[in-house]
């Protein structure tokens, strides 16, 4: 079988690819740096000839609602086309937990990606994940006023980027789905100590202040939107046991 990944060299993207040839099938890396451009479609046919699947895991650092809008339906709208003309059966989005309870900043985004995955002519499969454990690195690094670094406040229930990888490869070697059910890590977490946690381990020593970002998506987050519901399949992999194996 032969499965592409949109943003095969990301934080999932890479784990997905790794799933899938693990399970014996054949991975197309669909990146920039593989010669393919989704926002102007460059490389894009060639690189999905004969495929048979399509995950999509390609994201942009954007906290702004219109930048993320444009790239997310223009990306992911050239990606499902593409798809058809390559006469894939099946394609898979990975989205975010809770969305359509703060369709805000970077969320809006991705609340009108999946309105182009509802509407794609191929078979679809959307997967709501809640964030990765790899989160708290990404924000220690961006949190910074000058010399002082900032850890976020908010409920989350992290999962390992490895098992949403394995989890979207699963999902695109099989049936279509349309919406699956949610996928989050064993355990709810603070976002802020989750942050502090990995800032200790990486040897920071200096004090770090937990604040409230003013913004919708974190007043969402910080009222417990982004935690799954019930139903939701849980993984397996603590954050600290994460910040012991890394």
């Amino acid at each position: 079988m032969k499965i592409a990944v949109a943003g095969g060299t990301g934080v999932v993207g890479r784990r997905a690819v790794d799933a899938v040839q693990a399970a014996g099938n054949e991975a197309v890396v669909l990146s920039r740096s593989q010669g393919v451009d989704l926002i102007t479609g460059k490389g894009l046919d060639a690189a999905l000839a004969g495929v048979d699947a399509v995950i999509d895991t390609a994201n942009v650092s954007t906290l702004k609602a219109d930048a993320a809008i444009k790239f997310f339906t223009t990306a992911s709208g050239k990606l499902v086309r593409a798809a058809a003309d390559a006469g894939a059966r099946h394609v898979v989005l990975l989205s975010i937990v809770g969305i359509d309870r703060m369709p805000h900043d970077y969320y809006a985004g991705k609340v009108a990606q999946e309105k182009v995955y509802e509407g794609s002519p191929v078979p679809w499969t959307i997967l709501r994940a809640t964030q990765f454990h790899e989160f708290a690195a990404q924000l220690f690094a961006r949190g910074k006023v000058g010399p002082l670094h900032l850890a976020p406040r908010a409920r989350v229930q992290p999962i390992a980027a490895r098992e949403v990888g394995a989890h979207l490869a699963d999902l695109a070697a099989g049936d279509p789905q349309e919406r699956t059910r949610d996928l989050a890590g064993p355990r709810e977490e603070a976002l802020d100590a989750m942050i502090k946690a990995y800032a200790r381990a990486e040897g920071h020593r200096a004090w770090i202040s937990s604040i409230n970002l003013p913004t919708a998506q974190m007043k969402g987050m910080r009222a417990g939107y982004a935690l799954p519901g019930p139903g939701a399949a849980l993984g397996r992999q603590t954050f600290a046991e994460w910040l012991t194996a890394h």
